[in-house]
This record gives C-alpha cells, structure tokens and sequence, in this order.
C-alpha cells in the first residue's frame, strides 16, 4: 500500500484544517458540501476535518441552511467565543498591538511606547503586559509578530544588519512561546503588510508586491497567496536599486544612487532641504506642500513616484504580479501614485500591465497587524486526530 509518514500526513491535515477555517472565516463556504467543491475533495474527507475543527471548538454549527432538495445542510460558522489571535506590529518608537478573532478580524488596539535599544526581553515583557489584558478571560490560540528588519524565518531572530542593538540572534519565537504554550509567527513589517494588503484583496490566492513608502522604502512579494522570502530572506527588495540619473547619492548600504536615496521620505526632506526650505523637517511637511500645490514640494514628490515606478517596472515585467498596492505616508499621495503609475505603465511591457492594478493598500495603519494575524493562523496548531 501507499505508506505516508505520519508527520507528512500531519501536517497535510493540518493545512486541510487551515484552508476549511479560511473559507469558512471569508465567507466562502458555509456547509460540509460548499466546502468539498471549494477544495476539491471528497465529502467524506471533508466531514471528517470538520468534525475534529468542531470537537476542537474552532468552528460551531448554527441552525439548518436552505435545502436544495435532500437534507438541509447545517451551516458552519468560526467559533468567535472560542478565542483570540494576538499580534503586534514593533516599531522604532512604539508598538502597535492588536486582538483578533479566530477569523483574522481586528477586534481592538492598543499602542504602547517602547526603545528597542532597551533590548528584546524589556520590549517583549512590556507587550506581554498588554497581551495579558487583551487575553484576560479569553484563550489565546497564536501571536503573530512584526519586527522592524530582516528576520531569519526559522529561528525568528533579527538577522544583521539592523538598526536594532541586542536584537540580532535572540529568538523572538521562543521567549513568548515560552510565556504563553501557543505558536509564535514572526516575520518583518514589510512581508506582513505584503500578506495583510493581498489576503484582504485576493485572499488565498493570486500575486502581488506591496511597497511601504514612508520615510524608508521596503516591500514584500506574494506569490500564490504566500509570502515569497527568497533564498536568504531577501527576496522584494527593491530599496536598494540602483536609479539612473539619481545624482549618485550615497546610501547606507555603500552603494551610490539607490532608490531610497532619491524615493524615500528622507530624501524628500533632504532635498527640499537642499532648495533653502527649512521649515520642512518631516515627510508629512513635504507631502502637505505637495497637496497645496506648491510647485517645487510637487516636482520632488512626482519625481520620487516616477524613480519608484521605474525600480518597480523591472520586477512588474519579470514577475507579472496582478496588483502593486502602496502603502506608507506616501501612499496617501495621489499625485505620487499617478507617478509610479505612469512610469510603471510606460517602461512595462504590455502584456505585463493588461490586468494590473497599481493603487493605495485598503488596509491603511493596521496591514501589518492584519498581515500578522494572517500568518499566525497560518502557523495554528491544528488537531490532528
């Protein structure tokens, strides 16, 4: 006979379990059978996954659905009492915190301070405090964490280089799991504002790069419904493209005239700077000009949309995504996104840009911790029975 390892098949009912709780949680599937057509399988196979999610207590059955002919299918729904998802979204000067519902839905938040160079565990402990509150008569089923640099996947940590002292090397995972016995998914803010934009939009399936323009420049890329990390974590990098005609600027990394120094929040200021105007001394100055019109507060935004559009044509072409969606201060932008837009559209081919959509994310301020949700139901310890 077909002998499977146990852990194979483990693992392939725990992704089964996953998939049911997503259909069910989107509104895709509300009985045994839509379920089966959704995914392609036996009833059977379904019944049985579904049996072990309800005994678990993930998902409840309500009343009887219409009959189509033959016994009313019971509808299925996520079991919202049944506890929550915690995330938090780390930044340089404070964190974002949110619950969820075993559905992804955002329930409530909270932003504390914090100074990363206080090091992790003063960090972690304070957020810790406020998950207690948040979980204080609930069960927590994951946490879901975003930290502000590149992250080793496997061990959770911080890899070099980042801007975060005492951080590289300490596994994020392990300290929280060892506080509450629950999976822990972490990744950086980039990837999981990339997985929170493209599962509101597309939900499990589809591509897509998500550009966080702000002060820095990051982006993550979604391939089939999933984060694509690449070989060493640094796939969707685009910050460090090198920009004809940007004025050989230098640029942390060592190299001249890469897309953050010409694209950046930062550079905007600086540039405006440049021009005699010291009254901007923050993005959201520039941005603010831009919006009255101000001619030369204009030009810099367009410019830094149209260097963005030509670092993102390259990889619109190679990798033909369905959408590019723009979030950081300045997605809110419109004369910025027409920018990236019309580069992107000019230096693509067309076959590239027949379906593409280039737009503000719909997830705003909380992607990160939408994205972060994501991938801690991604990662939910499943019943296996």
């Amino acid at each position: 006979g077909n002998m499977t390892p146990d852990t194979d098949r483990s693992s392939a009912d725990e992704d089964l379990s996953r998939r049911i709780i997503d259909l069910i949680a989107r509104g895709r599937a509300s009985s045994r059978s839509e379920l089966a057509a959704a995914l392609g399988l036996a009833p059977s196979t379904v019944s049985l996954r579904v049996q072990t999610l309800i005994d678990a207590g993930l998902v409840t059955e309500r009343g009887d659905g219409t009959s189509r002919g033959g016994r009313r299918p019971r509808l299925l729904g996520i079991d919202e009492g049944s506890g929550i998802v915690l995330t938090v979204d780390l930044g340089g000067g404070h964190a974002r915190i949110g619950a969820h519902s075993l559905s992804g839905e955002l329930r409530e938040t909270r932003s504390i301070p914090v100074a990363l160079a206080d090091g992790p565990e003063a960090t972690l402990d304070a957020v810790c405090d406020v998950f207690d509150e948040l979980a204080r008569d609930t069960t927590i089923h994951a946490i879901g964490i975003s930290l502000p640099g590149p992250v080793d996947i496997d061990r959770g940590t911080v890899t070099q280089p980042s801007r975060m002292p005492g951080w590289p090397g300490f596994r994020v995972p392990d300290y929280v799991r060892r506080r509450y016995g629950v999976p822990v998914a972490v990744d950086n803010d980039a990837n999981l504002a990339a997985l929170g934009e493209h599962r509101a939009q597309f939900g499990a399936n589809g591509h897509s790069i998500t550009v966080k323009a702000g002060t820095a420049i990051g982006s993550g890329i979604i391939v089939d419904g999933h984060i694509h990390r690449g070989a060493t974590g640094a796939a969707g990098d685009i910050t460090h493209t090198r920009i004809d005609g940007s004025g050989d600027i230098p640029c942390s990394c060592g190299n001249t005239g890469c897309l953050e120094t010409v694209a950046s929040g930062a550079s905007l200021v600086r540039q405006m700077r440049e021009r005699g105007r010291t009254d901007v001394e923050t993005t959201a100055d520039v941005l603010a000009l831009a919006r009255d019109a101000e001619p030369e507060a204009t030009t810099i935004v367009r410019t830094a949309g149209t260097h963005l559009g030509q670092a993102l044509s390259g990889v619109v072409n190679f990798f033909n995504p369905h959408a590019v969606f723009l979030t950081g201060s300045m997605s809110a932008s419109e004369p910025f996104i027409a920018a990236v837009r019309s580069r992107v559209y000019e230096a693509c081919h067309p076959l590239a840009t027949q379906q593409l959509r280039i737009e503000a994310a719909q997830t705003r301020a909380d992607a990160i911790l939408h994205g972060a949700a994501r991938w801690a139901l991604d990662n939910l310890e499943m019943p296996t029975a």
